[in-house]
């Protein structure tokens, strides 16, 4: 097979490792120069007099990321609050939710109550479900959700006839993990929450991949991530919450917030705003992380989630061709993120360097330098690779990629 690809054009914005193609952007994210150099000025401000930073600066500059945040998202300032990632924004709205409300009403989810979750769902969610049903004497459901896929209206179907008289919340997931999938929310939201069924919308991959409008949208909760697609630093994350569960909502750690705010903020800004002492540059980068975004193609970070959704189009073409797969669903399903699913004749699933990673992972990252995932699901029999598209990457590495997983599975260098 030919040589391994050269960085393309973009990727000297991002520190990222040399030697590696990169098509993993979906897993950590991966922060860009400017923005981290943003954050590092942000450090060094907080360091060189910390008190003058938290008590004087700090407020202010919150609010302006919050606001920022907001209108990109397309929410009320009001109702975002920043949280180091989705799986704690997802954990914060259900654990919540189990507790009693304001003057002792009765908790949301009651003993007998069920949560219905997607069989695509981000394992860590599942856990967080599970561990609060096992607890509080509630059901965990699950609606199948076919894949491969021929139609978008399937999922929906799929969904909204898994739902229950005892269903009394629906956790959706924005982007599927496993499988790469965009749900059409628009067809899920509306329905569920004109029964009285609160959504919390999992969007960890959406910010930065898809158009957000979160006002419009109408769901209850919706939780997502800053440093995958947005390219912000580790640790910063959103939650939005509709104004009719504010009072309901809470952070894990209850700190000064609970019983002082400062003028002008709500209770439920100061609850979350100021947990203990911590490192809040990563969100306070989200503006930057924003502006370089949006300055790296034409048409802005509209521009850039249209050149990444073709180049994943396109990736997906490759690799199919590649492998003899065909599409797993729609191309109106496929943001930056595409699944493919592996047939036999490769590294079958066993040991690996981790737990969570399989052989295969191992083998094209050791001979070839190639980070991406693959992915056992539903079961440890059907496998996926699911490749990535950012601004960094360009056609020949998905190439590259096929042409090192059909040599592995023509059982070539060893």
């Amino acid at each position: 097979m030919t040589g391994r690809p050269a960085p393309g054009p973009l990727r000297r914005h991002w520190p990222l490792d040399p030697g590696v193609v990169f098509l993993n952007h979906g897993s950590y994210g991966a922060c860009p120069r400017p923005v981290l150099a943003v954050q590092q000025e942000l450090r060094a401000r907080l360091e060189a007099e910390p008190v003058r930073f938290f008590s004087r600066d700090y407020p202010d500059l919150l609010e302006q990321a919050r606001r920022r945040a907001a209108a990109f998202l397309g929410c009320d300032p009001a109702g975002l609050v920043f949280v180091p990632n989705a799986t704690t924004g997802v954990n914060t709205v259900l654990r919540s939710l189990a507790m009693p409300g304001p003057g002792g009403a009765d908790p949301w989810l009651r003993p007998g109550d069920a949560l219905l979750l997607l069989d695509h769902v981000y394992p860590a969610c599942r856990n967080a479900a599970l561990w609060l049903a096992e607890r509080c004497g509630l059901r965990v459901e699950e609606a199948r959700v076919p894949f491969p896929l021929a139609d978008p209206g399937d999922a929906v179907e799929a969904i909204l006839s898994a739902v229950t008289p005892a269903t009394r919340l629906v956790l959706l997931d924005q982007v599927t993990s496993p499988t790469g999938m965009v749900l059409p929310l628009e067809e899920l939201v509306g329905p569920l929450e004109e029964r009285g069924i609160p959504v919390l919308v999992d969007g960890a991959h959406a910010p930065g991949m898809v158009d957000l409008d979160l006002d419009r949208l109408g769901a209850s909760f919706w939780t997502g991530n800053a440093h995958k697609w947005l390219c912000a630093p580790k640790g910063a994350a959103f939650l939005v919450v509709a104004e009719r569960w504010r009072d309901r909502v809470f952070p894990g750690t209850i700190s000064h917030g609970w019983a002082r705010r400062p003028p002008g903020r709500s209770r439920f800004h100061a609850l979350f705003d100021w947990t203990g002492t911590d490192d809040p540059t990563a969100v306070l980068a989200i503006p930057a992380a924003i502006d370089f975004l949006g300055s790296l193609v034409e048409g802005g970070i509209d521009g850039l989630r249209a050149r990444n959704r073709a180049l994943a189009l396109r990736a997906r073409e490759i690799l199919c061709a590649a492998l003899g797969a065909d599409p797993p669903c729609p191309a109106s399903m496929v943001g930056s993120l595409a699944a493919v699913r592996l047939p036999p004749g490769l590294p079958a699933p066993g040991a690996a360097t981790a737990p969570h990673l399989d052989p295969l992972h191992d083998a094209l990252f050791d001979r070839y330098g190639i980070e991406v995932p693959v992915i056992a699901w539903p079961d440890d029999a059907t496998r996926w690779v699911r490749v990535a598209a950012q601004a960094y990457n360009h056609v020949d590495e998905y190439r590259y990629l096929a042409a090192a997983l059909a040599e592995l599975r023509g059982g070539g260098r060893s």
